[in-house]
């Protein structure tokens, strides 16, 4: 385990999804304990501290004494989590493509450059392009080797393209790093200035939906997200996290009153990803057995309690936003709240959970009940009990064999 286990306090602040000084040291601390973690194995392979490769970690190290901020935001970007996990993974296996060990001196050179120390390092791009982790690509005019010094990078240069920083000054916009995303998931190709400028106006209204409706939400999702990743217009999917893409979230353009929902959503894939990291909260396996209101296919229970954290958190933003008189907020509110009610007892009947879990799961459901203190106008959540349940009767029917999972 990478950090020592929470107490029953920060579960309960983290199960009722709310923002939270404790919630977020802990989440934040996984998150650094992980990667730092993933580079002492990397380091700690045969070769790893000879030759070409020792000096590159020399390098990363020397960067680290000079400027402990800008190279921790290096090795701590998201990117650089894929890359390291994707690489202990090839190394580890004898079949599939050759570990990419050659990006170790990007990231030791992007450390360098962030520091300001004098250097020289010889890289070879690949197909024509060199990433830097959190600064961008450059683009060489001459195929073969590259070397470079403190004075290789020039966000003037034809040559380089600049990493996109959105409006608030904090996170970026990655369509560069080739390790921005996984091989499974669709991210899109690198975006024009329009596209640049597209993601600039989605961004901002989001922010600003956030801020108006619910600051802690807003405050909480500047502080855990470095990056955002397009996705392909192909993605069926609005949104998504990867574990190993810590601080990231994966986003298809759309307009900023569903992509704040989607930034809210994905910020609590993110934290419960890093708690799980500090504390197991189950001991289920991954046989789908389980009914979620929001899939049409059985889910494995850590996939219900994903996706019913998520929801719940969406719930309660949307709460907000509708006694702020957002349009369609309310409706949004009590669609999601009736699918997350419906499966809490499920949840909390599930006799796999570990005691951290049930403490969890319990504070889940506290935060549900308490959304009784400003109950939707009219009968919509009674309406949207009645959708949930007919909903669960239907998949009953096509599921027979799995209704005892559908019912807590």
């Amino acid at each position: 385990m990478d950090h020592p286990e929470p107490s029953d306090g920060v579960l309960r602040a983290l199960g009722s999804t709310e923002p939270s000084a404790e919630g977020t040291a802990l989440v934040c601390g996984v998150r650094r304990a992980r990667r730092l973690r993933l580079l002492r194995e990397l380091a700690e392979l045969p070769g790893a501290r000879t030759g070409e490769a020792a000096e590159r970690w020399a390098l990363l190290e020397e960067a680290g004494r000079r400027d402990p901020p800008a190279v921790a935001d290096v090795v701590h970007y998201p990117a650089t989590g894929v890359w390291a996990e994707e690489t202990l993974r090839r190394l580890r296996t004898r079949h599939g493509p050759p570990a990419d060990l050659g990006h170790l001196g990007a990231l030791a050179a992007a450390a360098a450059l962030r520091a300001g120390i004098g250097f020289k390092i010889t890289l070879r791009p690949a197909h024509g392009r060199l990433a830097l982790p959190t600064l961008g690509l450059l683009r060489p005019d001459r195929p073969g080797p590259l070397a470079l010094t403190e004075g290789s990078w020039d966000p003037g240069n034809p040559e380089a393209l600049v990493l996109h920083a959105l409006p608030d000054g904090r996170t970026a916009l990655d369509d560069l790093d080739p390790y921005r995303a996984s091989v499974t998931v669709p991210a899109a190709r690198r975006l024009t200035p329009k596209g640049h400028k597209r993601w600039d106006t989605q961004w901002s209204g989001a922010l600003t939906l956030l801020r108006r409706y619910d600051t802690a939400r807003a405050e909480e999702a500047a502080r855990l997200l470095r990056c955002l990743v397009p996705l392909s217009g192909s993605s069926r999917s609005y949104g998504g996290t990867l574990p190993a893409a810590a601080g990231s979230v994966l986003a298809r353009a759309q307009p900023p009153p569903a992509l704040a929902a989607t930034l809210v959503f994905e910020v609590q894939h993110g934290k419960l990803a890093a708690l799980a990291q500090a504390l197991p909260l189950h001991t289920a396996d991954r046989t789908a057995r389980y009914w979620a209101p929001w899939r049409t296919d059985p889910r494995p229970l850590e996939g219900l309690l994903r996706g019913a954290y998520a929801h719940l958190g969406l719930a309660g933003y949307w709460q907000r936003a509708a006694l702020y008189g957002a349009r369609g907020a309310w409706a949004q509110h009590a669609r999601v709240r009736a699918q997350v009610a419906a499966v809490l007892p499920v949840l909390d009947g599930c006799p796999e959970l570990t005691a951290g879990g049930r403490v969890f799961v319990g504070a889940m459901a506290a935060a549900e009940r308490d959304m009784d203190g400003v109950s939707a106008p009219g009968a919509r959540y009674a309406v949207a009990r009645g959708v949930v349940e007919r909903d669960r009767v239907a998949w009953c029917a096509a599921h027979p064999n799995l209704a005892p999972y559908a019912a807590g």
